[in-house]
């Protein structure tokens, strides 16, 4: 594999390690007692920890969000994950916390073997248990009595943006989905950015994951994926400078985020390669918005996967110089008032 191709799955596939910056975010507890979330607490909603499980018995945890003025009757709910590497306290939290200012019941999760979600071993991504997690934060949902369980959507950021797509494939409960910044990360893990990579490169890669399987087998300590260095020098690619300055800065760091302070098992890209997540994605029969910023490396992604939906209920959003990680955390700049109409129109 040409270290070319190499350093960008290395960046967005197999995981970003950085150092941990002088910034110290207030650690959780169960009461709530301290915010410790990247972006500011809002006056107009309410918030708790809460515990769940998937169906494969993995414990998850997430931030239930409502408003502190809720409306009479049972009302629309919203799960949120993402992006890829990040956790709860980040930008689906934000996700979560703005759309519940807006009306709805929201949740936004760590997914399995990350944050203070439960699997082991940690840092591993997992194509199916991943798509299913969304499922699990419906089966949550649905339990709460003030929720409409036939009124439920999901938001999925960045590569978690491919799972919402799988996950509104398999889960009919699914009225609406909406993804952001959307990656296919079992494509850029099999083909590398812009399918780049040949079969030659792509077996190398497998030979040399599996050969490092086969050494923790036998006693090896795991391998975590290379990734960032601690200082950026100015010559990256933009868009492995756009990702530092989120996840090593004040703007978005956070101590459980594994793009902001560990790494990706390098093993983990292995059911990558070989699990399609946008495989039946024409068969959504349900509303779809993708949102991708006009300057985005990645924008790619939802172009090629929004001509694989059908129906005339998908729209595909272009959001005028925005880059990938702006639809972070720009509040300004991510469409809530498009997001906002798009789920009271369709969880109905």
């Amino acid at each position: 594999m040409n270290m070319r191709t190499f350093y960008a799955l290395s960046v967005a596939t197999l995981g970003l390690v950085f150092a941990q910056p002088e910034r110290v975010i207030a650690q959780e507890s169960e009461n709530n007692n301290l915010w410790d979330k990247v972006f500011a607490q809002s006056e107009l909603v309410e918030v708790k920890k809460v515990r769940f499980k998937n169906r494969f018995g993995i414990e998850l945890v997430g931030d239930l969000y409502e408003p502190k003025n809720k409306p009479e009757g049972k009302m629309q709910a919203i799960a949120v994950s993402g992006p890829f590497g990040a956790v709860k306290e980040q930008s689906s939290g934000l996700y979560a916390q703005t759309l519940a200012e807006r009306g709805f019941v929201t949740l936004a999760f760590d997914p399995s073997f990350t944050g203070e979600s439960g699997g082991n071993a940690r840092n591993v991504a997992s194509p199916d248990i991943n798509t299913d997690d969304f499922s699990a934060a419906v089966d949550y949902l649905t339990t709460l009595p003030e929720v409409d369980e036939n009124k439920i959507g999901i938001v999925g950021i960045c590569g978690w943006g491919g799972f919402a797509l799988n996950a509104a494939a398999q889960d009919t409960r699914i009225k609406a989905t909406v993804t952001s910044t959307m990656y296919d990360m079992t494509r850029v893990t099999a083909h590398g950015y812009n399918d780049s990579m040949s079969a030659e490169d792509l077996y190398k890669m497998r030979e040399d994951l599996n050969n490092q399987r086969t050494k923790e087998a036998q006693g090896a300590p795991i391998a975590g994926a290379p990734g960032l260095p601690d200082k950026l020098t100015g010559e990256e690619p933009q868009f492995v400078q756009d990702y530092f300055n989120y996840y090593k800065t004040e703007i978005g760091f956070h101590p459980r985020s594994i793009n902001s302070n560990g790494h990706w098992n390098v093993t983990s890209a292995l059911s990558l390669i070989t699990q399609p997540i946008l495989a039946y994605a024409d068969t959504i029969k349900s509303p779809v918005l993708m949102i991708h910023g006009e300057k985005a490396h990645s924008r790619y992604f939802s172009e090629d996967a929004f001509k694989k939906l059908t129906g005339d209920n998908k729209e595909l959003m272009i959001i005028p110089n925005a880059n990938h990680t702006d639809l972070y955390y720009k509040t300004d700049v991510i469409p809530f008032d498009k997001i906002e109409q798009f789920f009271k129109t369709n969880l109905k």
